[in-house]
């Protein structure tokens, strides 16, 4: 995928998505829930999102969180004179979102403001694709590329991907922060060799 534009692999990662049946991505998407007990411990604070159409996980794997004892939050994306802001959070609590913009679902007020990405120790980010070095693609509003600046060192940033998502090289920039981890349905947690400079290091 290196050789080709981000426009062109996210059409074509979207393209592949849409083939997925609902049979496959359930299956999917109980194999990620499955892996989240080596993951997150008990009385941390772990960022996540609500997977739109399409994207790999569920609400289930947020109630799996719950469940292991973990305090999510979900991002709440506006902007600001049309330019994307640092993304605030809320607390998910089960039956309690609500419909926001472009399809999304968030958590109910109060909100938290962007800097509460610090407090987690693990944030789980939605990608279309991550490679091997930990750059990820996203569906490129930079939201995210706003607000991972803001995560502690140290904190694992996991993309949630599809196994055929993790892929050996894409096209990075400057502004880029690097994953840690990706999360796939067979391979479960994979370490991500990060290039010097990376957030964290």
């Amino acid at each position: 995928m290196g050789c080709r534009s981000k426009a062109e692999i996210r059409a074509q990662v979207l393209a592949a998505r849409r083939e997925v049946t609902p049979e496959v991505h359930d299956a999917e998407a109980e194999a990620l829930c499955g892996h989240l007990a080596g993951i997150v411990r008990s009385g941390q604070t772990v960022c996540a999102y609500v997977p739109i159409r399409f994207e790999p996980g569920s609400i289930a794997l947020l109630d799996t969180l719950l469940r292991l004892g973990a305090r999510v939050l979900l991002p709440v994306a506006r902007d600001a004179d049309g330019v994307p802001q640092p993304m605030q959070w809320g607390d998910y609590r089960p039956g309690g979102l609500v419909p926001a913009r472009m399809g999304l679902q968030e958590p109910q007020q109060p909100w938290l403001p962007a800097e509460a990405v610090a407090d987690a120790a693990v944030v789980f980010v939605p990608a279309l694709a991550v490679d091997a070095t930990g750059v990820r693609l996203g569906r490129g509003a930079g939201y995210y590329d706003r607000t991972l600046p803001l995560a502690k060192p140290g904190a694992r940033l996991i993309a949630v991907v599809r196994d055929d998502e993790l892929v050996d090289v894409l096209p990075a920039e400057r502004h880029d922060v690097r994953m840690t981890h990706a999360l796939t349905p067979r391979r479960g947690l994979v370490e991500l060799n990060r290039t010097p400079g990376a957030h964290g290091e």
